[in-house]
């Protein structure tokens, strides 16, 4: 509010404490932005009291998340409507809806399209050399989520759909040159630049046969500025990874990226065999970790704090006309429970992963069956995953699953059952053990060894971790199956898991499976 006689450039900003004493308020000091004089329009109404509604209504929560870029804009509901009254200004408005027909039917909860694109014209010359973004921008889209919120508001389901995805985009006139084009085929993210986010929207409704309620869209400098603004992001790697294409260069270990770090980090395909794969695993546990961080700072419950972030973010953020400050407070109130545990990642199930299409080139053509099996699970407000069994104790993370790791046990002391009782628990972590152990030519041995052939390494370090203090020996030529001989200092199996967790049916983990612990 402002008071009679205020000095201009200053708004009071009343914030009720949710974990205060009773009636206890805060009174925060807000610059108020400079904006050119535009016509008055009527003040928004107070929110009314949320009532029940019918099973048939659209949520009104909508877009709780859209990951996490937009969970800073959808946090103002768990402030004041004096804190974003002046945010909406800031979107650059879209109607990517316009004149769609013969649209798939509406389900329950809520559909959002999050679409990354490779924008760089406000990057600077110093932060394109050191973040390798040479080049001139393809004005596609880099990355493209599809976000699903549940009508009860307890779930948000974040499905990656490949870049280079075979799509069959409808006919439409290209916006750059203004021909008119027939319907054929391309790979995914040229729809962007055909057609823009309509041509985007609809090409996703006709192959997965979801509507979409929202379209939410973010360039580079928004997604680097709004990282540095809240102090940077946790990553954990349990291997280093190394891309030089985008100069990512990470140990083993955690790390809080900055801006350009985490852009690297977002971008990079080129660290081993997994690809764009591996790229969109990365995005969805940046993702899980970037909503972490959002809701356990207290940026939320900060109303400065989340000007500031919120006010960065926007400047590079465009969003479709149902996006506004009224729909921003309701949904930011749902959202305030929100943690990574919430989330769900998958992404879509593919067949073929070099589909050769003449004109086009190598693409990635969708497993027809899974992919409309994920894709109804959505349009049915059903979860991606399974429920998880209580954990006894936190798994050490680590790089290779157990269950691709052979091995065979031997006892190398004169322990009795020694040898069977480390391959049972080897067995029951998730090892590949032979389950027929043996007895080692020496009986003394002292320390648990574990022999493996250099080029199994990582295998090796896997295993070991399962079993503190044992001794690691390289064996050249040895083969794939690790040797583990028991020594009198063994006591027991410590539990382990990949770090890149187990999928379920449609290859979905949740957000607290994939941040650091």
């Amino acid at each position: 509010m402002r008071a009679a006689g205020w000095p201009p450039g200053l708004t009071i900003v009343w914030a009720y404490r949710a974990n205060g004493p009773p009636r206890t308020a805060e009174v925060f000091l807000v610059p108020t932005p400079h904006r050119s004089p535009r016509p008055t329009r009527p003040r928004p109404a107070p929110p009314r009291r949320r009532r029940r509604r019918k099973q048939d209504e659209r949520p009104r929560w909508g877009m709780r998340v859209a990951t996490g870029l937009s969970v800073l804009v959808l946090g103002a509901g768990g402030i004041g409507h004096a804190v974003v009254t002046n945010l909406e200004s800031g979107i650059d408005r879209i109607d990517p809806f316009k004149d769609m027909k013969n649209r798939p039917a509406g389900g329950r909860g809520m559909n959002l399209l999050l679409v990354g694109t490779d924008g760089r014209e406000k990057i600077t010359k110093d932060e394109k050399r050191k973040y390798r973004l040479g080049g001139e921008p393809c004005h596609c889209t880099d990355t493209i989520m599809l976000v699903h919120l549940s009508a009860d508001e307890q779930r948000a389901s974040v499905v990656s759909l490949p870049r280079d995805s075979y799509a069959e985009i409808p006919a439409h006139r290209d916006r750059t040159t203004g021909q008119e084009h027939a319907a054929h085929p391309v790979k995914l993210n040229a729809a962007y630049a055909e057609g823009g986010p309509s041509l985007t929207v609809r090409t996703i409704e006709h192959m997965t046969g979801v509507k979409i309620d929202h379209y939410l869209e973010v360039d580079f400098t928004s997604f680097m500025t709004t990282v540095d603004t809240l102090g940077g992001v946790k990553i954990c790697t349990a291997r280093p990874l190394k891309d030089s294409h985008t100069g990512l260069d990470l140990a083993a270990g955690p790390h809080v990226l900055d801006g350009g770090q985490a852009l690297q980090y977002v971008r990079s395909r080129h660290i081993d065999g997994a690809a764009d794969l591996g790229r969109m695993q990365r995005q969805q546990k940046f993702m899980a970790a970037l909503i972490k961080q959002a809701t356990g700072s207290g940026v939320l419950l900060n109303p400065v704090k989340f000007r500031e972030v919120a006010s960065t973010m926007l400047r590079s953020v465009r969003a479709d006309r149902g996006f506004d400050t009224e729909q921003m407070l309701s949904l930011g109130q749902a959202m305030r429970g929100f943690s990574p545990s919430s989330s769900e990642f998958a992404s879509v199930p593919m067949g073929d992963v070099a589909y050769q299409v003449k004109g086009v080139g190598s693409t990635v053509k969708w497993d027809p069956v899974k992919s409309k099996q994920l894709f109804t699970a959505l349009r049915e407000d059903k979860p991606l995953t399974t429920a998880r069994p209580a954990e006894k104790a936190p798994a050490k993370k680590v790089d290779v699953p157990p269950k691709q790791i052979r091995v065979q046990v031997y006892n190398g002391t004169a322990r009795d059952g020694l040898g069977s009782a480390v391959d049972a628990a080897l067995h029951a972590t998730g090892f590949d053990t032979t389950r027929a152990p043996l007895t080692a030519p020496r009986h003394d041995l002292e320390h648990t060894l574990v022999t493996y052939d250099p080029r199994w390494n990582r295998s090796a370090k896997s295993l070991a971790a399962a079993l503190p203090g044992a001794e690691l020996r390289a064996v050249p030529g040895q083969g794939a199956t690790m040797r583990v001989t028991a020594g009198e200092d063994y006591r027991k199996v410590e539990r382990v898991h990949a770090e890149e967790p187990d999928p379920g049916r449609f290859g979905a983990v949740k957000g607290d499976q994939v941040v650091c612990p």
